[in-house]
């Protein structure tokens, strides 16, 4: 009967052994999992991020080229041709803006949206601006009217928005 006790007895401890187990392990088990998912969840946002960074410092990068490609400084100096129409420089110089607009559009996926919003806004003033002057000028006006009056009525406004935008994408730069 010693040995049948003991057994009852070893049974019972170990039935209530696993009992005690069994609910700390359901107690415990999901908070552990929870613990376990957000420390991995924090891990991954920390590698895309460190994944992420060049190429939002790059976007950066391409839109501040973008924004002094389309200053109208330099983009008459760089693409005059003198011996082009007033007509067909405005179209060469539209044409330039777009291509390089449209080249640089998948870099609103890494900048914020305030700096894209400030770059695209920019970009259709640039183009108002050089239709303004195109309106101004008669139809047997050269390339070097053309330049002087784009050049003028940039001189004419108070700020200088090519300077002003990117100061606001410098500020929106990530840290």
């Amino acid at each position: 009967m010693d040995i049948a006790a003991f057994f009852i007895d070893l049974i019972k401890y170990t039935l209530a052994g696993s009992l005690v187990l069994g609910a700390a392990y359901w107690i415990y088990w999901p908070r552990y999992n929870q613990h376990v998912f957000r420390l991995k969840m924090l891990e991954l946002k920390r590698e895309t991020k460190k994944e992420l960074l060049p190429l939002r410092l790059q976007a950066y990068e391409r839109i501040v080229l973008f924004v002094e490609r389309i200053n109208p400084v330099n983009l008459v100096v760089r693409l005059h041709e003198p011996q082009l129409s007033a007509a067909d420089f405005h179209q060469l110089l539209l044409r330039e803006i777009r291509s390089e607009y449209e080249h640089n559009i998948t870099q609103q996926l890494y900048v914020s949206d305030r700096a894209w919003g400030v770059t695209r806004q920019l970009k259709d003033q640039t183009v108002a601006l050089i239709r303004n002057a195109v309106a101004g000028l008669p139809d047997t006006s050269s390339a070097k009217e053309l330049s002087t009056t784009i050049l003028s009525h940039l001189s004419q406004l108070e700020d200088d928005p090519y300077r002003t935008a990117l100061g606001i994408i410098k500020n929106e730069l990530p840290e």
